[in-house]
């Protein structure tokens, strides 16, 4: 079952629990990939130093500030890719890490498998 817009515009923690056990489906050369969701990290705005918006809104962050269900991209020591699903009401920037999956633990580990990189930055995962 596809989540929803409302199921993302929810507290942060809540959403990173409830993501537990969920499947991140991804269609890769025609062959569908179903990937269990294992771990989660919340990062609750901009209070929270350890979420990239503690530092505002920029060019990186500007994903954040949107609309809940959007995946937020970025590159981590020039080499690994995360996954991140914005949360919460627009202009609350907060989003969960997706950190592993059954078939890849770590978030590198996770993008590189299921080939997740800067170009789905933005794009709408309820859609």
């Amino acid at each position: 079952m596809r989540l929803s817009r409302q199921f993302f515009n929810r507290p942060t923690i809540t959403v990173a629990r409830q993501l537990l056990g969920k499947y991140l489906y991804r269609r890769i050369n025609g062959r569908i990939i179903r990937a269990k969701i294992t771990e989660t990290e919340a990062y609750c705005g901009t209070r929270d130093l350890a979420c990239h918006a503690s530092k505002g809104l920029t060019p990186r962050t500007k994903i954040m500030f949107g609309p809940p269900g959007h995946a937020y991209v970025y590159m981590i020591y020039g080499m690994y890719h995360c996954l991140n699903v914005v949360t919460e009401k627009e202009g609350k920037p907060s989003a969960v890490l997706i950190r592993a999956v059954d078939i890849a633990k770590g978030p590198g580990r996770l993008c590189r498998e299921l080939k997740i990189d800067k170009k789905l930055n933005g794009i709408d995962l309820i859609k």
